[in-house]
C-alpha cells in the first residue's frame, strides 16, 4: 500500500503583539488597565473635540508628529499615525531578525479608513477657490489602504500588503486573511491586526447610526497588531509562541434576530475543527455590542462556561479595532495568569451590518 503524503497545514502561531489603546502606547498599560478593571474612557475636551459624546476612549496625548517625528508625517492623518506607531512598536521588540528578509514579511491591516479625512478633502474640493485648490498630499488619506501602505513604507515591509474592512469583525478577518497568505507560501511572517481613529465626523455618524434603540456607547480608538508565523519559524527566530491559531469561522445574517444562530454555528464549527468541546474553552472575550445584537451574541455563548473578559466597557467602542483589542486582551490575560497555559480562548464579534465571527486560540 502506498503511503499518503502528510498534507496537514503547518501550525500558525502568534509570536508577538503590540497595542496602542486608551491606556496608552504599549502592552504594559493595556495589561495593567484590564487586569485592574480600570475604565479608560474619560470626559472629552469639547473645545478640541466638538462631538455629541461626553466621553471617549482616546489614546492619551497622542499626536502623530510628536510620536513619529516630523519626517514623513506632514500630511499623515490620525488612523495612519496610530497604525504606523503600533507597527513600529511590534517590530522594535520582535522584528530584529525579520529585517533580514523584508520581502517575506508583510502586513494585513484591518481598518474602516478615515471618515474625517474623506469628509475634509471633499469639503475642501467643494468650497476651495477654483480650480478646486486641495492639498494633493492629503488625497492618499481618503483611500482605505493608506494606513497599511504608509506603515509598510515607513517600516520597510516589502511582503504582501493587504487592507481588510468588516466592522466589528475586522481584526478576525485580518487574522484569517494573513493565515491564508502564510499557508499559501506568500510570506514567512505577517503582521495582522486592526486600527481605528477617534474623530469628529466618526462621532457624528455613530451618534445617528442604528443601535437598536440602545444608547450609543462611548467611542474608543487605537490599534493592536500581532506577529503571525509558523510556530517552528518563531522558535528558530528566538521568538516566543504566545498562542496557536486553531481556526476561525464567519457567517452572514440579514435579520439581527438571527445573528445569535449564525454566531452559534461559527462557534460550533470552529470547535469541531479543533476537535474541542464547549467545556474546553477556558477564556471567552465577546464583543458585547449594544442592543439586540449584544443579546444575540450572549445567547450564542450560553452553552460555554469559560470565564468572560470584558473589553468594550473599559475602552469604548473601538470600531474596526474592537476585535483586535479583544485578542490583545486574551494574550494579556494569558501573560498574567499561568493557569491559562495550554487552554483554549475564544474571541467573538458581531457587526450590525450583518457579519459574525469566532476565533479559537490555544494559549501558550
Amino acid at each position: 500500500m502506498a503511503l499518503q503524503a502528510n498534507t496537514a497545514a503547518p501550525r500558525l502561531a502568534i509570536s508577538g503583539w503590540a497595542v496602542s489603546s486608551p491606556y496608552g502606547l504599549g502592552r504594559k498599560g493595556f495589561t495593567e488597565g484590564l487586569r485592574s478593571g480600570l475604565r479608560a474612557v474619560a470626559p472629552v475636551d469639547a473645545a478640541t473635540w466638538p462631538v455629541p459624546y461626553p466621553e471617549a476612549g482616546l489614546i492619551p496625548g497622542f499626536d502623530v508628529r510628536a510620536v513619529l517625528g516630523r519626517k514623513g508625517t506632514r500630511s499623515m492623518d490620525r488612523v495612519t499615525g496610530i497604525a504606523a506607531t503600533t507597527v513600529g512598536m511590534l517590530l522594535d521588540e520582535y522584528g530584529t531578525r525579520l529585517a533580514a528578509d523584508p520581502e517575506r514579511t508583510g502586513l494585513v491591516l484591518g481598518t474602516s479608513g478615515s471618515v474625517q479625512s474623506i469628509m475634509d478633502f471633499t469639503r475642501d474640493a467643494l468650497t476651495g477657490d477654483k480650480p478646486y485648490l486641495v492639498d494633493p498630499a492629503r488625497f492618499p488619506n481618503t483611500v482605505m489602504n493608506c494606513p497599511a501602505g504608509a506603515s509598510a513604507i515607513r517600516h520597510t515591509l516589502k511582503g504582501p500588503n493587504v487592507t481588510v474592512s468588516g466592522g466589528a469583525t475586522t481584526a478576525l478577518l485580518a487574522l484569517q486573511y494573513a493565515s491564508r497568505l502564510l499557508r499559501g507560501g506568500h510570506g514567512t511572517a505577517l503582521l495582522a491586526g486592526a486600527a481605528e481613529e477617534f474623530s469628529v465626523q466618526r462621532a457624528r455618524l455613530e451618534r445617528v447610526a442604528d443601535h437598536d434603540g440602545a444608547e450609543p456607547q462611548p467611542l474608543g480608538e487605537g490599534a493592536a497588531l500581532f506577529l503571525l508565523e509558523e510556530a517552528s519559524a518563531a522558535r528558530e527566530g528566538g521568538r516566543p509562541v504566545l498562542a496557536s491559531v486553531l481556526g476561525s469561522r464567519f457567517r452572514a445574517f440579514q435579520d439581527k434576530g438571527r445573528a445569535g444562530a449564525a454566531l452559534e454555528r461559527c462557534v460550533a464549527d470552529v470547535l469541531a475543527d479543533a476537535d474541542a468541546a464547549p467545556g474546553d474553552v477556558e477564556l471567552i472575550v465577546p464583543g458585547n455590542p449594544p442592543g439586540l445584537l449584544g443579546k444575540q451574541e450572549e445567547s450564542a455563548l450560553d452553552g460555554l462556561t469559560g470565564n468572560r473578559l470584558p473589553v468594550r466597557s473599559l475602552v469604548g467602542d473601538a470600531g474596526a479595532a474592537s476585535a483586535a483589542f479583544q485578542l490583545a486582551a486574551a494574550l494579556a490575560e494569558a501573560e498574567s495568569e499561568p493557569s491559562l497555559v495550554d487552554r483554549l480562548a475564544l474571541i467573538t464579534a458581531a457587526d450590525r451590518d450583518g457579519t459574525v465571527g469566532a476565533l479559537l486560540l490555544r494559549l501558550a
